[in-house]
C-alpha cells in the first residue's frame, strides 16, 4: 500500500514537474515573440521615413500654428475649418483674432484682413447652430506714459539675441521697434512665446522668405518655445497643413541649429497624381519612382513622379521617341555626349527616336514630369547601364 502511494507521489511529482517546465517553455516563447515584435518595430521605425519625432506641442498650440500657416497661404477654405477646429478645442476667438491681427506684419494686410473677415464668418455660422464659442481675454489696456520705442526696442534685442538696428531703412527701423515689438508684443493676451510660434508658422506658408523664417527660429528660442516645441512645429504643419510647409520650417530649423538635413524639397502645388510605386521597371531606376497612368492608352501617357536623387538608367526609344512635359519640382536630363539639362514645371523635351539618354530627379527635390510616347510601329525601349554616383553628383554640386 505505501509503495503504491509512493508511487502515486513519484508520478504526481514529475506530472507537477512536467507542467511547470511547460508553461516556462510557453513563457519563453512569449519572450521571444515579444522581443520579435520589439525589434521589429524599432527596425520599422528607424527606416521608415513616416517615423517622425513626437509633436509635443499642445493642442492649443498646433491650432494656433495651423491657423498661422493658413492665413499666409491665402487657403481661406481649409483656414475655416483650422479656426473651427480651434475654437472647438478651446482656443478663444480674442486669440485666434489677436494672431490674425498681428499677422499683418508679416503677411500683409490683404491675407489678415481675409483671416479675420474668415474668422467673422466662421463664428456667426457657429453662433447660428447654436454653438457659443468664448470670446476670451482681450489685451489690458497701456499704462500711462507708455515709451513703444523704448519697450519695442528692448523686446526686439530679446527677439534677435542682440541689439539692432535697421541704418538701411530708418522708417522701417521705427515701425519694427515702435509699432510691431513696442505697440503689438505689448498685447498680452498671447505670450511672446505664442506670437513667435504664429510668425514661424505663417513665415513657412510664404515662398521666398527663408531668411526671416530662420531669424524667427531664433527669435521663438529667444522667446521661450523649448527646443522640442520648435522641432515640433514642421510635424504639425505636415499634419495640418502641407508637405512644402512642413519642409521650409524643418529645414529653416535645421540650419539654425546646424543639423544635418537630408530632406528633399516637395512638389509644391501638386497637380497630377503620384501614382503607386513604379515596381514594374524599378530595376531600372536608382531610387523610388512612382508612377500614375493618366488614361490614354495609345500614347501610354502617365505622369512619373521621382523621389530626391532618384534617376532612371541610360536607354533608348527605338523608333518611336518620347515627350517630356515638367509638371512639377526639379530635375535632369542628358543625352549621351551632351552636357545635362536642368529642368522646372513647364520644360518640355522632345526626344527623338535612337538617343541614348536619361533623366530623374535633382538631388534635393522632388520632380515630376508626364511622359508620353510617340507611337510608332515595333517601337521598343532598351535599358543600358545605371548613372553612377559619380555622374549624377557632378550635376548636384
Amino acid at each position: 500500500m505505501a509503495s503504491i502511494k509512493s508511487k502515486k507521489g513519484i508520478l504526481f511529482s514529475k506530472l507537477c514537474t512536467a507542467i511547470l517546465a511547460y508553461c516556462f517553455y510557453l513563457c519563453i516563447m512569449k519572450m521571444k515573440q515579444f522581443i520579435a515584435v520589439a525589434v521589429l518595430l524599432t527596425t520599422s521605425c528607424i527606416t521608415n521615413a513616416q517615423c517622425k519625432m513626437e509633436n509635443v506641442l499642445s493642442k492649443r498650440q498646433q491650432n494656433l500654428a495651423a491657423i498661422a500657416c493658413l492665413e499666409a497661404k491665402g487657403d481661406v477654405d481649409n483656414l475655416s475649418v483650422a479656426i473651427g477646429k480651434g475654437l472647438d478645442d478651446g482656443l478663444t476667438v480674442n486669440e485666434i483674432k489677436e494672431a490674425l491681427s498681428q499677422l499683418y506684419a508679416y503677411t500683409g494686410f490683404p491675407r489678415s484682413l481675409n483671416g479675420l473677415g474668415t474668422l467673422q464668418r466662421v463664428v456667426d455660422e457657429r453662433k447660428a447652430e447654436g454653438k457659443n464659442d468664448e470670446t476670451g481675454k482681450d489685451a489690458d489696456p497701456l499704462p500711462g506714459g507708455y515709451d513703444a520705442l523704448k519697450q519695442g526696442t528692448k523686446v526686439q534685442t530679446q527677439l534677435t539675441g542682440q541689439p539692432f538696428t535697421y541704418t538701411f531703412a530708418p522708417a522701417t527701423d521705427y515701425y519694427l521697434k515702435a509699432h510691431l515689438f513696442g505697440d503689438i508684443f505689448a498685447r498680452d493676451n498671447l505670450t511672446f512665446a505664442d506670437r513667435e510660434l504664429v510668425t514661424v508658422s505663417a513665415l513657412s506658408g510664404l515662398k521666398g522668405v527663408a531668411p526671416q523664417l530662420k531669424a524667427h527660429v531664433g527669435g521663438a528660442r529667444n522667446m521661450g518655445l523649448s527646443d522640442a516645441e520648435i522641432h515640433a512645429i514642421p510635424v504639425t504643419l505636415g499634419e495640418r497643413v502641407g508637405d512644402t510647409e512642413s519642409y521650409r520650417a524643418a529645414k529653416a530649423i535645421a540650419e539654425v541649429y546646424g543639423e544635418s538635413f537630408k530632406e528633399g524639397e516637395p512638389v509644391e502645388n501638386m497637380i497630377f497624381p503620384k501614382g503607386s510605386l513604379n515596381t514594374a521597371y524599378a530595376k531600372y531606376f536608382i531610387g523610388n519612382s512612382y508612377l500614375a497612368p493618366l488614361g490614354v492608352d495609345q500614347l501610354g501617357m502617365a505622369n512619373v513622379t521621382f523621389e530626391p536623387g532618384c534617376r532612371n538608367n541610360w536607354h533608348i526609344h527605338h523608333k518611336g521617341g518620347q515627350i517630356l512635359i515638367c509638371v512639377g519640382g526639379r530635375g535632369w536630363y542628358q543625352e549621351w555626349g551632351k552636357p545635362a539639362r536642368a529642368l522646372k514645371p513647364g520644360d518640355v523635351v522632345n526626344i527623338a527616336p535612337e538617343v541614348k539618354h536619361w533623366h530623374g530627379a535633382a538631388a534635393d527635390s522632388w520632380f515630376q514630369h508626364i511622359a508620353i510616347a510617340v507611337p510608332a510601329e515595333g517601337a521598343t525601349n532598351e535599358w543600358l547601364e545605371p548613372v553612377t554616383d559619380e555622374e549624377y553628383g557632378k550635376l548636384n554640386k
